[in-house]
């Protein structure tokens, strides 16, 4: 790998986006985290994922440079659409993907956090859609993902103005769910990722299915797929383990199946 460093650690595989200066989105840097995730998706040793950042920033964005060495609207659009099936992988891969981001999440690197199911942040980490400063727009989903979680009115107000938030305000607006110092980041990032790998595997993968489904879906069908997705976790080894563990006042020890 070039441009990402990963490792496993107890259950969590740690991903790091190292592309110095500014851990810039390249097309290389994109298909190096597809290939990594086509590693890590049938390891059954990793339960849970951390991304962040190397050096001074999450990722400031994609890379700009990049841009002048295409040649046809084709060819941005191409781009943007790998770019766009990549964050749609991560956003319903059925293990936990926590982003940790700190310095600045701005423009692509924002729209890659916005696709993992987590996002903790820094305090002071500038997070935002700046794209319309070079008279371009999102191209990553951002203008899809970004009204769920912040509502229509405010992301039209980040991206028209390109005005960063700070991860303080993040969470206030529901964007992200924690911050904390940067220097307690990835401490707390690592904490949660622990506390989520001892979860059962089996549904730990259904609930993420489920919230997946929400989004697209009516409410009466989503209650309705929650109930078939009850049963079959319900008669899974895992959870006989859990319901005996709770009756034997211990801790369970899930298998995946």
């Amino acid at each position: 790998m070039e441009y990402l460093n990963w490792k496993i650690d107890n259950e969590v595989a740690t991903i790091t986006i190292n592309r110095p200066p500014a851990n810039a989105l390249s097309s290389g840097l994109i298909e190096e985290l597809g290939e990594v995730l086509d590693q890590i998706e049938p390891n059954q040793e990793i339960r849970v994922i951390l991304i962040h950042g190397e050096g001074h920033f999450f990722s400031a964005g994609a890379d700009i440079k990049e841009f002048t060495s295409i040649e046809s609207g084709e060819g941005f659009s191409h781009l943007a659409e790998n770019g766009q099936g990549l964050f749609e992988r991560i956003e319903t891969f059925k293990k936990p993907i926590i982003a940790a981001l700190h310095g600045a999440a701005l423009g692509g690197g924002l729209e890659l956090a916005m696709s993992c199911h987590i996002r903790l942040v820094a305090e002071n980490t500038k997070m935002g859609l700046p794209e319309l400063q070079l008279g371009l727009i999102p191209g990553f989903a951002g203008t899809q993902r970004l009204p769920r979680f912040v509502g229509t009115a405010k992301a039209a107000e980040m991206i028209l103005t390109s005005d960063p938030i700070t991860g303080l305000e993040a969470v206030q607006l529901g964007l992200a769910n924690h911050a904390y110092p940067e220097e307690k980041l990835l401490e707390n990032a690592y904490s949660m990722a622990q506390k989520i790998a001892k979860k059962s595997p089996v549904s730990v993968g259904a609930t993420l299915e489920l919230l997946n489904y929400s989004k697209s879906n009516r409410y009466y069908d989503g209650v309705k797929k929650e109930a078939e997705l009850f049963g079959q976790v319900f008669v899974s080894e895992d959870a006989k383990e859990g319901i005996s563990a709770f009756v034997e006042k211990r801790n369970p020890v899930f298998s995946g199946k």
